[in-house]
């Protein structure tokens, strides 16, 4: 069975009733998590030193957006980076972090970044971005590509799985709407090259390695600024919004 494959019938489930593809999240303090956060634990940095203390991430160095977030999904890198499943190439910040915490500490951070404001959109300055020197590509081929994807070069849509916008499907898929324009740049080009494997079934790196680097910039243009706004019952039916 092919990796598309393996995507099709993993989402059946999802798209036939509405359910998530995994396990639900185990839940945790976001009190706890928003101290460790904010402070620290044992020889563990302030998360908001990288990721700003609103969550926000930031360009500049290439640190997601956390606010929001699906907290199933941040839970999982935490854990994917304690076990060097998943690398963090700065010098190794992440892996090391999270080996620092304990699984009730992933919990936690996960619940309470996952609290935070997740409907603001347009975070990147795009004007700053190009000066850190990353192209920006085309907003309507971005879209088109999330909407329709490209079947005749294998690559789906990403609302497929990602939801309306990018708004995320809990608990599996990650929002990719309102993400850093830096960090979804980098992040689907090393699903293409494969430095980054940690993703169920192998599912974005057969999505990713049919993307060019124009496709990476179109996307990445119009998912760090794809709206939220309000579904309509027609879209309702169709789970788009719902996602």
């Amino acid at each position: 069975m092919t990796p598309m494959q393996r995507l099709f019938f993993s989402l059946l489930p999802c798209l036939l009733l509405g359910l998530p593809a995994h396990a639900a999240f185990p839940g945790g303090n976001a009190a706890y998590g928003e101290r460790i956060f904010m402070q620290g634990i044992n020889q563990v940095p302030a998360c908001h030193n990288c990721h700003g203390k609103d969550a926000m991430g930031d360009d500049a160095i290439g640190t997601p957006r956390l606010a929001g977030q699906n907290p199933a999904y941040i839970y999982k890198q935490l854990v994917d980076f304690a076990a060097n499943r998943r690398m963090d190439n700065t010098m190794y910040v992440m892996n090391t972090n999270a080996r620092g915490m304990s699984e009730r500490d992933w919990r936690d951070v996960a619940a309470y970044v996952a609290s935070l404001e997740y409907r603001l959109v347009g975070l990147s300055d795009m004007q700053r971005v190009e000066e850190y020197g990353y192209p920006i590509g085309s907003r309507y081929d971005g879209r088109q590509l999330v909407l329709h994807g490209d079947p005749a070069r294998g690559i789906p849509a990403c609302y497929t799985c990602h939801g309306y916008n990018g708004r995320g499907l809990p608990d599996t898929y990650p929002m990719t709407g309102g993400q850093r324009y830096v960090y979804l740049v980098n992040q689907l080009k090393k699903w293409r090259s494969k430095e980054r494997h940690n993703d169920p079934e192998g599912m974005m790196r057969a999505v990713a390695e049919n993307l060019s680097d124009d496709d990476i910039y179109n996307l990445a243009t119009f998912l760090t600024s794809a709206p939220r706004g309000e579904c309509k019952e027609s879209c309702k039916a169709f789970l788009c919004c719902v996602w």
